[in-house]
């Protein structure tokens, strides 16, 4: 008997809480997917790219609430309520985020509204910027001997317009640093960690359309992160990747995203021909 993948019934007045990863659609969970093709409505974000918002149902109604840096189309709590209305009418309601909707998506404040009303949920993850995105890139978050750990930030300032992080246990060699939303604070950024003692010289990398035919990637060093920035005129949304693991499979931006070329390492390493296994 062959195994059948679980199906949870996704029934009428329920919401489903779905990541829809970075933007390439074949990044998408077979989950993800199967609520996409049941939705009756969709409130969906910015991120979500083009080519996942075509797999939706011809008949389904969409509601746009994405939020943009210092600019919020409709509030967080807007957003909360619209939910909850489009359930209470009886409707498969699909949540889409770019992303995980439970890192930095405010996944978790939307369940507990929907279940504090009486509104069940589906919870389905997506493949997080911070993985997606480094791995098209050809850059590990992880590697033995290099990194034995990662750290996923927010570099968006407090309200008090501080960006009061944990800069302390940043410092360490061995980790790799991952901020999301961190553009427009990279001079805060690049002055704590060097202060608190990361080295100046440690790689870094600039990611943007993470994922997509059009990626950009661009690297350099802490100590002139702001600067390099500037000189490729970077906007958000941009990932920022600290730490040595940025260099350790390519220094170079790949050919094709999520490709990593035997040719283009062995070039890298001045190897003139490649050992080929059978």
């Amino acid at each position: 008997m062959k195994n059948k993948i679980s199906q949870t019934p996704f029934n009428s007045g329920e919401v489903a809480l779905v990541g829809s990863g970075p933007g390439d659609p074949e990044l998408l969970t077979l989950r993800a997917l199967r609520f996409i093709e049941q939705a009756e409505v969709t409130v969906y974000d910015r991120l979500v790219s083009d080519e996942i918002m075509a797999l939706l149902p011809e008949d389904n109604e969409k509601y746009y609430v994405g939020k943009e840096q210092a600019k919020h189309c409709v509030p967080q709590d807007k957003i909360n309520e619209l939910l909850l209305d489009l359930a209470r009418q009886g409707k498969r309601v699909l949540r889409l985020k770019g992303g995980d909707p439970f890192i930095f998506g405010r996944g978790g404040e939307e369940a507990q509204y929907l279940l504090e009303n009486g509104v069940s949920c589906h919870t389905c993850p997506g493949i997080t910027a911070a993985s997606g995105c480094t791995t098209y890139a050809g850059i590990p978050l992880t590697h033995r001997g290099v990194a034995q750990g990662c750290t996923f930030i927010t570099g968006h300032m407090q309200n008090n317009g501080q960006l009061n992080l944990p800069w302390q246990s940043l410092a360490c060699d061995s980790q790799t640093i991952v901020f999301y939303m961190g553009i427009n604070t990279l001079p805060v950024i690049t002055e704590q960690l060097i202060k608190h003692g990361r080295r100046a010289d440690t790689p870094v990398a600039l990611i943007r359309k993470g994922t997509r035919e059009d990626q950009e990637v661009y690297r350099g060093v802490l100590s002139t992160l702001p600067q390099l920035a500037q000189k490729h005129k970077i906007t958000p949304p941009t990932l920022i990747i600290i730490g040595d693991v940025v260099n350790e499979l390519t220094s170079e931006a790949v050919s094709i995203p999520g490709f990593l070329s035997a040719d283009e390492y062995a070039a890298r390493l001045g190897n003139a021909e490649l050992v080929k296994y059978a």
